[in-house]
């Protein structure tokens, strides 16, 4: 029988599996939309501005990001488990007020609520995790989160957009959205609370003072040198993504590509940011996280570039694979170089702090993507997003201390 009661992947390995299989379709619940939405914005509401179709990334990411705040700091308080389970009860109604909505508000809305479930069920899956974790386990960890949900979202874009090759684009796609919450919120239920082993975590650190948010925030947003390099190439990271979710539909038509070869492009980038995150998040665990989240930033902006740079399909996918493998050297290594600074009773509001900063660039990425759009190109929106995450590896260069126990740098 195994030992819920002791920290160690290994230990608690049933748990650990089960969070991890439940990340997979909290991730599905994005990849849905991804290859869809901004198709959805110009065929069936006409939407012709590029800043008015990318409104429902922005939406996503505000939402999210206020949630995730609250979230880590509800973490750090209450039952995790009940909060995985209210963020799917939440989630159920987003694919229910896509197939049914009438007018692009009603896009938005689903958009707010599709923010509010990734915010709730992805903070409390990847803060579970680490609860459950060893210190030299936490890049492993986090590492398998992300795996899981960026398959998800890299499996739900391709399907979808096959489905909706092979269909319309609404209403059948989202029907599978249905089954992905009502999947989710059950096996959520099967979910052991991790309570016990942030307890033991926090072990032997009574001396340690708890810290206001207001604290957190500071020390995770400029205070703290390391938090805050840290929370810059987040931020960069999903600034990128949400121009990137947004525009290469655009460019991809525009180049002559059919729905299903954009789907394919598009699924390969968060299948690779998945996938190699199997391998980034334990690598960081034996060589350290600065340098794979410095190397992460450039190859995402050199990536970018090459992207534009290239007119052949498969030179493309090459590209978007690049990309995927960019963003897979930072997204687990950064959280966990998080866990490794914060302290296990204010680890949870940190990445709160951290997710919040993140995944608000979901919004600014879309923001600022559609305005260079509309004024500019896709081709030049394109380009000069990329020069942000290539000044995020800068920064981190500079600025950020190694955190990993061992090679830990104090700043």
């Amino acid at each position: 029988m195994l030992n819920q009661t002791r920290v160690g992947l290994y230990e608690n390995r049933l748990n650990f599996m089960l969070l991890v299989v439940t990340n997979f379709f909290v991730g599905s619940m994005v990849g849905l939309e991804r290859t869809l939405l901004p198709v959805i914005a110009e065929e069936d509401f006409g939407l012709v501005s590029t800043s008015a179709a990318l409104s429902f990334i922005v939406s996503f990411g505000f939402s999210k990001a206020v949630v995730n705040y609250f979230a880590g700091a509800i973490a750090d308080r209450f039952d995790r488990k009940n909060v995985l389970l209210f963020g799917w009860f939440v989630g159920l109604f987003v694919p229910m007020l896509v197939i049914f909505a009438t007018s692009w508000w009603m896009i938005i809305v689903a958009n707010v609520l599709l923010g509010i479930n990734q915010g709730l069920t992805w903070s409390m899956t990847v803060n579970m995790k680490i609860d459950l974790a060893k210190p030299t386990e936490r890049g492993l960890a986090v590492g398998m989160n992300e795996f899981a949900g960026y398959v998800g979202v890299a499996v739900m874009a391709a399907v979808s957009g096959y489905v909706a090759t092979t269909f319309s684009s609404r209403p059948e796609p989202f029907y599978i959205g249905v089954a992905i919450a009502l999947i989710g919120f059950l096996l959520s239920m099967f979910v052991k609370d991790t309570s016990v082993q942030l307890g033991l975590q926090g072990k032997g650190q009574g001396t340690r003072r708890s810290r206001s948010a207001k604290e957190v925030f500071i020390q995770t947003t400029w205070k703290d040198r390391s938090l805050s390099s840290l929370t810059a190439a987040g931020l960069s990271t999903n600034l990128k993504d949400g121009m990137a979710w947004g525009l290469f539909p655009f460019y991809f038509a525009s180049k002559g590509l059919s729905l299903s070869e954009i789907g394919l492009i598009v699924a390969v980038y968060p299948a690779a940011w998945g996938f190699f995150q199997l391998f980034t998040g334990v690598l960081s665990d034996r060589i350290g996280r600065k340098g794979l989240i410095v190397g992460g930033m450039l190859v995402q902006a050199t990536s970018l570039w090459l992207l534009l740079l290239v007119s052949d399909y498969g030179l493309w996918l090459l590209a978007a694979l690049l990309l995927g493998i960019g963003t897979a050297m930072v997204y687990p290594t950064i959280q966990a170089s998080i866990s490794d600074v914060a302290e296990p009773n204010w680890r949870a509001s940190a990445m709160g702090v951290y997710r919040f900063w993140r995944d608000s660039g979901y919004a600014f990425g879309a923001l600022f993507a559609g305005v260079l759009t509309d004024v500019l190109s896709i081709d030049w929106a394109i380009g000069l997003v990329a020069v942000i995450p290539f000044l995020a590896g800068l920064v981190a260069f500079f600025r950020l201390r190694e955190t990993l126990p061992g090679l830990r740098t104090e700043d």
